[in-house]
This record gives structure tokens, C-alpha cells and sequence, in this order.
């Protein structure tokens, strides 16, 4: 482990609370203890890794359990947030430590301040900057020397500490943290499984939790939690300590294309040397996943037939066809933006889709699909005459990342969402290409146009970008 020595203003540092007690505060001692604590684990994910699930007691209890969960990382990211629950002060709404950096053992973890104090401004109903909230919280500093080991000293952290905020609370936390959910940040959040219950007791309850949330499913999650204190276990305090972190994260990953993997468990009660089997604190590592959506050639071509058979059967009024999901693969059936574009003789005939998706894709090929030839308002709805002479293009939508600076923006290669307030403009990847716009145009067309934003609106505006997969029937024609 490098020590990182950079300086900045040092006094609006946070110094460790809990070196010395939960992991080495000498960085010789503190790499060494990493080093025994990522030996035994291993790579078990190969699709990019959108967050992990981790524990936070002292290394000699939790160590290894935390790093299998960082062991799966497998690429950069711009960021990482770092999700905990108080635990020595209760408080309203999200504690954002956003004034310095945190000092470590190491050398210093850099803060995004810029993010935390966005966050801050933008809604302050929810996110309060107070230097005092996390100055002797431990659940998110324990994980910082694993963040270091993983991504080094250059990936900054975002450090939200959620206080006494009610479960519904956690559906807005995730609606405003969203934006930043992709796939260039890290999201990380810290908690233990039950607390001191017995062993035996703690794997099957630490097991329920870790199904619920490994559904996906928030509605489990909460159930689970609502069966506590009934029926009662001996000496149970809680299922799971940050369970508004993890629930807030199910919000956040709730109709995404992602797999919760859950890698490893463990308890306190097997540490041979202070472990005790009648009082013990469980621990999970569970990363979430992107799924595989690349399009093989033969999904392709399954999905350009379905939608062909969808469109002529809604066109003359027939019963829509169906495909059973156990007949196709993954990739068809994960929950991802499409757009259904229509050409007659090379001519726009119509074009709908949808940015974002909470149904499989080929079921929204097929809702597109009508849509586009029915119930585009820019065109009468598509003739049976007209068929023959129809070409279908398909568009599969990447997750969209929030623009920084306008210059991120790849013509050709993204598409663009410009949105401010109920104003929402969308322009395709390959609209650039056929349109021969710079940059300027295309911003400026899609905010007055599509937006209705006037030309100039998109400065004022929040600005997504995207990639589409694109294919067509005319891609198999000789032409």
C-alpha cells in the first residue's frame, strides 16, 4: 500500500476516530492486515461492478468478509459514494461530510466536495453539512483503507451518513442520489447483519436478509424487517444495522439490468481467538452486478422478427403475438431503454421509445413497436398497404450518465437527454450522423425542438448522455 503524502488545507481534515481499535493505525501493521485480509478471496465477477454490500467491524472479525467484496472490482470509477447508518447520534435526514478530506494511517482519501456540497445546496431539506454527525462514526471510515487498497489514492469518496430518516425517506434519498448511479461511480455501503443473537440463530436470520435483499425487491427487504421482534430470538438487537443504506441502494437498483451476488458470510462467533458463539454479529459481502445485455446476432434477429410480426399484426388489427421468456436468452430479458424507429422508402414513418425501462426488452420492442406505427403524433398511423415498404430499426439504450461539461458529448457515439423540470427532449446517437450537425446544433435543435427549451435552453438544463445499440432489417438486404 503506497502512503499518499499530498497536502491540502489540513485543518478541515477529518482525523481516523477508530485507528487502533477496529483496524492497525500504524500503515506497516495496517498493510500487512490487508494483505492477510484479501490473500484467501478471489475474482468471482466478470460483468462491471455497480456496488458492493460490506461489513464494518474490526478487521480480525470482518476483515476478510470486506475483502471479498472489493475483490470483485474490476474497473476505474470516477467516484465512490460510501453509504452508512449512524450509530452514535441520532439526527435528521443525510450527515454529507463535504469540507475536507478524511487523514488516514496512509496518507489522506480525497473527498468529492464538489458533489457532496451539490448535494447540500440543491436539497437541504435531506442533506446537511455538519462536520460533527461523522467525526466519530465508524461504519464508514473502517471501509476507507479497502477503498485505498482497491482504487488508490486518486478516487474520491462521497461520505453519507444517514441518520434517523424512515424507510419511505429512503425512496427520495435514491431519487436524488440516481443521477449519479452509473456506471462511472462506485457505490459502497457499510453494514453488519444481526446483531448478538447465537450463532445458529444468526446464519438462518443473516440468510432471510441476505434473499431478501438479494431480490432486488424492496418490498422484501422491509417485510423481513417488519417480522422483527416476532417471532422473538434471544438476544437479537437488529437484522441488519444500515438497513436504510441497503434499502435505500434497492430503490436505486429497482428495474435496472443488475444481479445482486451474494460472495461470502461470515460471524464473529468464528474468530478462534475472541469469538464467542452465543453472542455473535453476522456479516455478508454481496456485490451488484450489471447483467449481460450484449445482443448476440441471433437476439437480433429475434427481436427484428418479433417486432416485424407485432407491427403488421397491430396495423391490421389482429391479436398481438407473445414470446414465452423461458424460449429466449438473457439478454432479451433484462429491463433497458429501447427505441422503435420506422422508415418507409428511407423516410421517417414513425419513431417511440422509451429511456428507461421497468419490463423486459422484448417486451418493450413490443409496446414501441405499436406505439411507433399507431400512435405517433407526428404521422397518420402506419396502412397495410404500407408494410411492404416499411423498414424497422432498433435502438438498445445504455444506462444514461449525467454530462459534466458538454464536451463529454461524443457525436455519433452518444445520444443526448436535455431535461429541465416537465421539459424532456431526446435525440438518438445516429441523429448526429444523418443530420451532419456539430455539436452546437445538435444540443441547441433537441432543446428547442424536442425539449422546448429554446435554443440556449440546454444550459440551463441537466444533460444525459447514452449509447444505443442499432440495427435493422435493412442491415441483412443487399443494397
Amino acid at each position: 500500500m503506497k502512503t499518499n503524502k499530498k497536502t491540502n488545507n489540513k485543518a478541515n481534515n477529518r482525523p481516523p476516530a477508530v485507528a487502533g481499535q477496529f483496524y492497525p493505525d500504524r500503515p506497516a501493521d495496517l498493510e500487512q492486515h490487508l494483505d492477510a485480509c484479501f490473500t484467501p478471496t478471489q475474482a468471482m465477477l466478470d460483468q462491471p461492478v455497480r456496488a458492493l454490500i460490506c461489513p464494518h467491524a474490526g478487521y480480525i472479525f470482518s476483515g476478510v468478509v470486506a475483502a471479498t467484496a472489493f475483490a470483485q472490482l474490476n474497473h476505474r470509477y470516477k467516484r465512490v459514494f460510501l453509504l452508512g447508518a449512524s450509530h452514535r447520534q441520532a439526527f435528521d435526514g443525510v450527515a454529507v461530510f463535504c469540507t475536507g478530506d478524511f487523514t488516514m494511517p496512509y496518507g489522506t482519501t480525497p473527498v468529492d466536495k464538489t458533489v457532496g456540497k451539490t448535494l447540500v445546496t440543491q436539497h437541504p431539506n435531506l442533506f446537511k453539512s455538519d462536520t460533527e454527525l461523522q467525526a466519530q462514526e465508524h461504519s464508514l471510515e473502517v471501509l476507507l483503507p479497502f477503498i485505498h487498497r482497491k482504487l488508490g489514492d486518486q478516487t474520491p469518496v462521497v461520505p453519507l451518513l444517514i441518520g434517523t430518516i424512515e424507510s419511505d425517506a429512503c425512496k427520495q434519498l435514491a431519487l436524488l442520489l440516481k443521477p449519479w448511479f452509473t456506471s462511472d461511480n462506485l457505490f459502497v455501503i457499510s453494514t453488519d447483519f444481526s446483531h448478538y443473537p447465537e450463532a445458529e440463530e444468526a446464519k438462518r436470520l443473516d440468510a432471510e436478509t441476505m434473499e431478501a435483499i438479494c431480490s432486488n425487491q424492496p418490498e422484501r427487504l422491509e417485510k423481513v424487517l417488519g417480522l422483527y421482534p416476532q417471532p422473538p430470538v434471544k438476544g437479537l438487537v437488529t437484522r441488519i444495522c444500515g438497513w436504510r443504506a441497503v434499502l435505500t441502494l434497492m430503490h436505486l437498483t429497482t428495474n435496472e439490468a443488475l444481479t445482486y451476488h451474494p460472495l461470502k458470510y461470515a460471524h464473529s462467533g468464528e474468530n478462534p481467538l475472541y469469538g464467542e458463539n452465543n453472542r455473535v454479529v453476522g456479516y455478508w459481502a454481496i456485490a451488484v452486478a450489471e447483467k449481460s445485455s450484449e445482443l448476440t446476432s441471433t437476439a437480433k434477429t429475434t427481436l427484428l422478427a418479433f417486432s416485424r410480426q407485432i407491427l403488421q399484426a397491430a396495423v391490421k388489427g389482429k391479436p398481438l403475438p407473445t414470446l414465452h421468456p423461458d424460449d429466449l436468452p438473457e439478454c432479451l430479458k433484462v429491463n433497458v431503454g429501447a427505441f422503435v424507429t420506422l422508415h418507409h422508402r428511407g423516410r421517417l414513418r414513425g419513431c417511440t421509445g422509451q429511456m428507461t425501462a421497468n419490463r423486459p426488452l422484448y417486451l418493450t420492442i413490443a409496446d414501441m413497436t405499436v406505439s411507433a406505427a399507431l400512435h405517433d403524433g407526428r404521422f397518420q398511423p402506419v396502412s397495410p398497404e404500407e408494410l411492404g415498404a416499411i423498414d424497422i430499426e432498433l435502438s438498445i439504450l445504455s444506462p444514461m450518465e449525467p454530462v459534466e461539461k458538454v464536451s463529454d458529448v461524443e457525436l455519433g457515439r452518444h445520444g443526448i437527454l436535455i431535461e429541465k423540470g416537465w421539459h424532456k427532449g431526446v435525440f438518438l446517437p445516429q441523429v448526429a450522423v444523418e443530420t451532419g450537425w456539430n455539436l452546437e446544433d445538435f444540443l441547441g435543435y433537441c432543446s428547442r425542438d424536442k425539449a422546448g427549451l429554446g435554443w440556449d435552453g440546454w444550459k440551463q438544463a441537466t444533460i444525459y448522455r447514452f449509447t444505443a445499440t442499432i440495427f435493422s432489417e435493412q442491415d441483412d438486404k443487399t443494397v
